[in-house]
């Protein structure tokens, strides 16, 4: 599997297929090992690629992650865009991925042709991140699992890194966009499910970044979990897949 360098560090991606990129970023704490199914999917049809963000995954680890974690994410997406000699590309991302998607659109306009963010929000409580971070339970066998199956043998320190930084996160008020929506040039599809509870206020948010993103549209369901991406597969890859017919 193949590494770039981005600003002195090691960043692991998982490419398949060929075509137009899909460039497809994982949730806090996930890693590309688990859009697997998506990659596999995607790429029937295009080059599908999913990379693990400093600090996770099987990328260099670093020990303090910074308060724009999301817009260093989106920093890298877009040199890992330019390291495959792609023209411009789909981004898709699930939670805190679907976060540095619209980053990645709005730090690099020329080189992202659409969004696909799912599951995520557009401010979050800093209550909601504090909670999030505190309420981490390491020694649940089921999250050790799938922590584990995300970063390695090291994963307590991963987990560890990114409930330090949401904390941090917490205190300048929970805001990854800073009123930049606006500026998203490209068209944009936010999924995700009403019955998502990790989501607080999620109609209402979807409803705000709709009306911000000039090309926006919506697709959401009464049932699932989350991700939608996973805890209903067919329900997104349907939009995704007419979406990214609509935009040729």
């Amino acid at each position: 599997m193949p590494f770039f360098n981005f600003e002195g560090n090691q960043i692991f991606y998982r490419q398949q297929g060929s075509g137009e990129l899909l460039l497809i970023l994982p949730g806090n704490t996930a890693s590309s090992v688990y859009h697997q199914g998506e990659v596999d999917y995607f790429s029937q049809t295009r080059q599908a690629v999913s990379m693990d963000f400093l600090g996770t995954g099987q990328s260099q680890r670093v020990q303090i992650w910074p308060v724009d974690w999301w817009e260093q994410g989106a920093r890298a997406a877009g040199a890992l865009i330019a390291r495959l000699g792609a023209e411009r590309a789909v981004v898709t991302g699930t939670s805190g991925g679907a976060i540095t998607a619209l980053l990645t659109a709005i730090l690099f306009p020329a080189r992202v042709k659409a969004v696909i963010a799912d599951s995520g929000l557009e401010i979050f409580p800093p209550g909601k991140l504090e909670g999030e971070a505190d309420g981490r339970d390491l020694d649940n066998p089921g999250n050790a699992q799938f922590w584990e199956k995300a970063h390695g043998a090291d994963w307590r320190q991963v987990v560890q890194a990114d409930s330090d930084m949401l904390r941090r996160f917490a205190q300048t008020g929970g805001d990854p966009f800073r009123g930049r929506l606006a500026q998203v040039a490209c068209p944009v599809l936010l999924t995700g499910s009403l019955a998502d509870e990790s989501l607080p206020g999620f109609a209402s948010q979807m409803e705000s970044m709709a009306r911000q993103i000039p090309d926006c549209s919506v697709v959401y369901v009464n049932q699932g979990s989350h991700p939608l991406m996973w805890s209903r597969p067919e329900v997104y890859r349907r939009a995704a897949s007419a979406f990214l017919e609509k935009i040729g």
